[in-house]
């Protein structure tokens, strides 16, 4: 197999919109899986000026799996409440552990890391990594964790992961400064800006870049040095990367001993659907998602030059992954 031979396929499945589809939460599940879920934890928000901030966040994440036509739960904004983290432990602990259709959790509002464990700050007991560890345990089903608070980094090496992507407003415990990455992402949810790939949809990877360019930008604009650096990690090695080493939608560093280069799985799970997600099955998306993560695996063993094996693999790849997602 050549390169000439295969254009055609190459160009059809970059047409615009083709590979548009991820996993996300579609009104296309079948009644046999649970749906998509966003539950939004807004946290304890310490000083008055941060209740309206949190709240706002909150209400963008709940528009948005409207949107998507989601279930959602928010806690931490009923004003009877006084243990968070009981309600959080029991709406994860009630949710259906399996299913194609992903799971996102959303914290909102301020962290702390006393040097041992990081904690996400409520009414009532804290949240701690730890804690969050344990509860997702069983849950296989495809999960996004965005940590939005401070000194949230070490979420990411309690939580990393196979099948679930962990987001984080920060690179390390020690960044302990209210963060501003929560505001710019609510108000990226959905927009059109947050596309970067104009496929129709805004991924977790998408709205991670978007929003962190924003939230550099306000440091720099102040002329203020950052004191919050956002990561993300979906290869479970619990490293994370940060948005400066993304190219476009694709990583073009790692951090030394990694396992690979993270955002592939996020850019696979979907915040915000376009109309070309919704009509595909749990189970097509399923099989796409596979397809497009051994056409990364291919890329990344691409001999130099590519031989006759390699032309091969990638056409197989690339008509299979035609038959999956063409209507």
């Amino acid at each position: 197999m050549n390169l000439p031979s295969i254009l055609a396929v190459t160009v059809l499945l970059l047409a615009p919109g083709f590979l548009g589809a991820r996993a996300v939460a579609s009104a296309a599940a079948q009644a046999t899986n649970d749906p998509a879920r966003f539950i939004i934890v807004v946290g304890a928000p310490g000083e008055a000026q941060y209740t309206n901030q949190f709240t706002r966040q909150a209400d963008a994440w709940s528009r948005l799996a409207r949107r998507a036509m989601a279930q959602s739960t928010v806690i931490g904004l009923d004003p009877a409440g006084t243990n968070d983290l009981e309600s959080l432990q029991a709406t994860l602990a009630s949710l259906p552990p399996a299913s194609p259709e992903p799971l996102f959790l959303v914290l909102v509002g301020h962290g702390t890391h006393d040097g041992r464990d990081a904690r996400f700050n409520l009414r009532g007991p804290d949240l701690t990594a730890t804690n969050l560890q344990r509860w997702l345990a069983s849950i296989t089903r495809p999960t996004a964790v965005i940590n939005l608070a401070s000194a949230s980094a070490p979420f990411i090496n309690a939580l990393a992961r196979s099948n679930r992507v962990v987001l984080t407003a920060t690179r390390s415990g020690n960044e302990v400064n209210a963060t501003r990455l929560g505001d710019h992402l609510a108000d990226l949810l959905g927009e059109e800006a947050s596309d970067l790939d104009q496929d129709g949809d805004v991924t977790v990877l998408e709205a991670f870049l978007a929003a962190a360019a924003r939230t550099a930008e306000s440091y720099k604009s102040e002329s203020r040095l950052a004191t919050e650096h956002p990561l993300l990690d979906d290869n479970a090695d619990g490293r994370g990367t940060p948005a400066e080493w993304f190219k476009g939608t694709r990583a073009t560093k790692k951090a030394a001993n990694a396992v690979a280069t993270d955002g592939l799985r996020a850019h696979q799970v979907v915040l915000a659907p376009g109309p070309e997600s919704a009509r595909l099955t749990p189970e097509q998306r399923s099989r796409r998602d596979d397809i497009e993560r051994q056409l990364e695996a291919l890329r990344a063993s691409r001999p130099n030059p590519p031989d006759d094996t390699y032309w091969s693999r990638l056409e197989s790849l690339l008509l299979e992954l035609a038959r999956v997602t063409l209507p």
